[in-house]
C-alpha cells in the first residue's frame, strides 16, 4: 500500500511540473493564432479524410439546402480561404491560382483535395507565423474587398471560418452514417 501512495505522489508532482512550465511559457501572438490553425487544422483534415471518396459530391438535397456546396466544395472553399487569408497577410500573391489552373477547381479526386487542404493549412501556418507584436495591427489589403484589415484579424479568420464549413460538414459526415473524428469515443 505504502509503494502505491508513494508511485502516486510521484506522479503527483511529475504532473504539477508540467503544469507550472506550461503557466510559466510566455505566449506570443504568434503562438496563440499557431495554436488555432493547428487546432482547426486537427479536426478539419480528419473530418475530410474520413469522407468516402464517393460521397465527395454529396450535398443534403431534403429541406432547405437547394444550391449549398457539396462536401468536396466545402473542403476547397476552406482551403482557397486559407490560401487568400495567407497571402493577405504575407502581402504575397497566392501560390495557387484561385480561380485559375492551379486553383480549387482543377482539384478533383479525395487525394488531391486533401493535399490541396493540407497544404493551404501549411501556408496558414506560414503566414501566421510572420504575425508579431510589432505588425498584428497595421494596416494591410483587405483580401475580401474595399479597405484594409489588420494582420491580426485575418489571423483569426483561419479558425473562424474554418469552424464555420467544420460544422457543415460534420452534418454531411452524419447525415452519411460517419462519426466525426473528433466525435469518436
Amino acid at each position: 500500500m505504502k509503494t502505491v501512495g508513494l508511485m502516486l505522489a510521484v506522479a503527483l508532482a511529475f504532473c504539477s511540473l508540467g503544469l507550472a512550465q506550461a503557466k510559466d511559457e510566455k505566449k506570443t501572438i504568434t503562438s496563440v493564432l499557431d495554436g488555432t490553425v493547428k487546432t482547426i487544422e486537427s479536426e478539419l483534415v480528419p473530418a475530410v479524410e474520413a469522407m468516402p471518396e464517393d460521397k465527395f459530391a454529396f450535398a443534403p438535397t431534403v429541406g432547405e439546402f437547394k444550391g449549398v456546396r457539396t462536401f468536396a466544395m466545402q473542403a476547397k472553399h476552406v482551403a482557397a480561404v486559407n490560401y487568400l487569408v495567407g497571402s493577405a497577410i504575407l502581402e504575397e500573391k497566392p501560390p495557387v491560382e484561385l480561380g485559375g489552373e492551379n486553383g480549387p477547381d482543377s482539384v478533383k479526386s479525395k487525394a488531391d483535395i486533401v493535399k490541396f487542404l493540407k497544404d493551404s493549412f501549411a501556408y496558414a501556418h506560414k503566414a501566421v507565423a510572420t504575425i508579431n507584436e510589432g505588425n498584428a495591427v497595421g494596416a494591410i489589403k483587405n483580401p475580401f474587398g474595399e479597405g484594409t484589415a489588420t494582420r491580426l484579424g485575418m489571423g483569426t479568420v483561419f479558425a473562424w471560418h474554418g469552424f464555420d464549413h467544420y460544422g457543415q460538414m460534420v452534418e454531411y459526415l452524419r447525415m452519411n452514417g460517419i462519426v466525426p473524428p473528433a466525435s469518436r469515443q
